[in-house]
């Protein structure tokens, strides 16, 4: 099947906007917020710099394993012509496979660097977090086992987009960490990893031909539907016990709410319309939804 985006060759800053995957990078963006809501409702203060560096590197992280997955998906050959994805810009020969691993490692390495000062002011647990994301990121389609080639892709999303940032944020704020940030850090990460679901389960038949063994591909259509409505719908069950954990105001913790409609459309679009290119609809909308989530989390807490 033909992509309409192939039809056209786009800019070269157009080809690196696409290999970047801008529609998905608000997951990044989501968790460092909150951990740093959650930081300023306990300690009534923002150390703006470490918050804003946290960020810059965690979008930095995400740009990287993205270039890195379009060049390592296109050589290990699960980018075939006929994939029902967005066009991919290495595939698509927008660019070259070295262009995108050199680019990887350039973002990698400029990740590294706001390392550097984040680890110098919250000390070794940040760069014991630093070090583990940027490796994780690399072998995300990387070296010999690669994590979303085995299943793990949904744990890397949880671990990383959850709670690393979230609690990494919260702790270059406060210096530690407690429960009401670990249910923060899940809540995202699960809704960050249900972005990873639906990307699987539209790409679920090729990666069976290729043995690129998806936890989709493990667990099969009807169960990765149930995957991606707990993913989606657990956080909203966790907010009565961020509430009691807290002492958010209850309109506070009933803002995120706000969002359980949307929440339950996509729930109804992933398991009722058929496989193909829609899905990248509500894969950009899945994401987006993390986003919402965590804003109103985020001003809920604030409240």
């Amino acid at each position: 099947m033909s992509h309409p985006a192939l039809t056209s060759r786009p800019s070269a800053l157009h080809a690196w906007l696409l290999a970047a995957r801008p529609k998905t990078l608000s997951v990044s963006v989501a968790p460092v917020l909150a951990g740093t809501a959650l930081a300023w409702q306990e300690t009534a203060m923002v150390l703006w710099l470490p918050a804003i560096m946290a960020l810059v590197a965690a979008l930095l992280i995400q740009i990287g394993t993205n270039l890195h997955n379009d060049a390592a998906d296109f050589l290990r050959g699960a980018d075939a012509p006929g994939r029902l994805g967005p066009a991919r810009a290495v595939a698509s020969g927008w660019l070259s496979a070295r262009q995108a691993e050199m680019a990887a490692i350039a973002c990698f390495a400029l990740a590294l660097a706001c390392g550097v000062y984040l680890a110098w002011h919250g000390g070794w647990p940040i760069v014991a977090l630093g070090l583990a994301a940027l490796a994780s990121g690399w072998a995300y389609t990387g070296g010999p086992r690669p994590l979303a080639y085995t299943g793990l892709g949904e744990v890397f999303v949880y671990l990383f987009f959850g709670l690393g940032a979230v609690m990494g944020s919260f702790y270059l704020q406060t210096f530690r960490l407690d429960w009401s940030v670990f249910i923060v850090a899940s809540m995202l990460g699960m809704q960050a990893a249900a972005v990873i679901v639906v990307n699987n389960y539209r790409d679920l038949d090729n990666d069976r031909k290729i043995g690129k063994n998806t936890l989709a591909v493990r667990l099969g259509r009807e169960r990765s539907q149930v995957e991606y409505g707990l993913l989606l719908f657990l956080p909203y069950l966790l907010l009565p016990v961020l509430y009691v954990l807290t002492g958010m105001s209850k309109w506070g913790a009933a803002l995120p709410y706000l969002s359980l409609p949307w929440a339950m459309r996509l729930l109804h679009r992933f398991a009722t319309e058929p496989v193909g290119p829609g899905f990248n609809h509500i894969l950009a909308q899945t994401a987006q939804l993390q986003l919402l989530f965590g804003v109103l989390l985020s001003i809920g807490i604030l409240l």
